[in-house]
C-alpha cells in the first residue's frame, strides 16, 4: 500500500477504485484496516482512500506529538494536497469525525460533502468525565495496547455482533501505539467543537448506530441541530463501530447521500 510525505511525516494509506476521492478517517482505536468493507464496497463509485492517522497503522509517529485537532487538520490538508486533490468527499468516524469537523471549519474549500459517523464534539463538552477519560486512556495505552483492546472492544458493538467481528476489531485496536493514541487522546481532551459547527456549510449527513454506547445518538442529534441542513440516519443493530458491524447498510447510506454530488472528478 502507498505512502506520501507530509512535512516530516510518512503517511500510509489504502486506496481502491477510481473517480472522485472519498477520504475515510478512522477513530481513536482503529487504523485504515478497519475500513476494508468500505474500500471493497464503494470502490466501483469512488476512489476510496483510508489514511492511517500519524502514529497509527503504518504511518510514522508524530514528533512532536500533536495536542489539538487544529494541528491534525493541518496535517490532513497536507495529505490531501500531496495526493493532488482539490476537493474530496470527507467521511470521519468518531475521533475521525472530530478531525473532519475541524477540517471543514478551517479548510472548507477542500470538501465537497461531509459524512460524520458516530460523531463527537470532543471531551470538553463533558467536563465531569473528561479528566478521567484522558487519564484512563493514557494509562491503558502506555501499559498494554493488548489489554486496552481487550477492555474497550466489546463496548464498540451492539449485542447482536458476531464474535469473529469483535475479534477482528480487537486485533486492530491492539495495534495502537502510544505516540498516536496519546496525541489523539489529548486532542479529544482539549476539544469542544460546539461553536464551530455553525460554520460548516457543505452538505452533511450524520450516521449513528442505534446501539452506540460510546457516542450515543443524542450526541449526533446535537451536531445535526447545529449544522444547518444536515440529516441524521440511524442504523439498527449497530453499535459504535457502525461501519464495521453493518457495512452493507452503512455503504448504502453513503452512496445514496453522495450520488447527488458525485461528478466523478477530483
Amino acid at each position: 500500500m502507498p505512502y506520501t510525505q507530509v512535512g516530516n511525516l510518512s503517511i500510509h494509506y489504502r486506496t481502491a477504485g477510481e473517480g472522485a476521492p472519498l477520504l475515510l478517517l478512522h477513530g481513536l482505536g482503529n487504523n485504515s484496516q478497519s475500513w476494508a468493507r468500505q474500500l471493497e464496497g464503494l470502490q466501483d463509485h469512488f476512489q476510496v482512500i483510508a489514511w492511517d492517522t500519524p502514529g497509527y497503522g503504518d504511518s510514522s509517529d508524530p514528533d512532536p506529538e500533536f495536542r489539538t485537532f487544529g494541528e491534525l487538520a493541518d496535517i490532513l490538508k497536507g495529505f490531501i494536497e500531496s495526493l493532488g486533490f482539490k476537493k474530496v468527499f470527507l467521511l470521519g468516524h468518531s475521533m475521525g469525525s472530530t478531525t473532519a469537523m475541524e477540517f471543514c471549519a478551517k479548510y472548507p474549500d477542500f470538501v465537497e460533502a461531509l459524512i460524520l459517523a458516530a460523531s463527537t464534539r470532543g471531551g470538553r463538552t463533558n467536563p465531569e468525565t473528561n479528566e478521567r477519560k484522558l487519564q484512563n486512556r493514557i494509562h491503558n495505552v502506555e501499559t498494554s495496547p493488548e489489554k486496552l483492546a481487550e477492555l474497550r472492544t466489546p463496548d464498540m458493538f451492539s449485542p447482536y455482533a458476531k464474535p469473529e467481528m469483535i475479534a477482528e476489531a480487537k486485533r486492530i485496536m491492539s495495534m495502537v501505539r502510544p505516540p498516536g493514541y496519546r496525541s489523539v487522546a489529548y486532542s479529544l481532551y482539549n476539544a469542544d467543537q460546539t461553536e464551530l459547527l455553525s460554520s460548516i456549510k457543505m452538505p452533511t449527513m450524520l450516521i449513528c448506530g442505534e446501539d452506540d454506547k460510546v457516542t450515543p445518538v443524542a450526541e449526533s442529534r446535537i451536531v445535526e441541530e447545529k449544522i444547518a441542513g444536515s440529516t441524521l440516519k440511524l442504523i439498527p443493530r449497530a453499535g459504535h463501530l457502525c461501519y464495521f458491524e453493518q457495512p452493507e447498510e452503512f455503504n448504502r447510506l453513503v452512496l445514496s447521500f453522495l450520488q447527488t454530488y458525485n461528478k466523478g472528478e477530483a
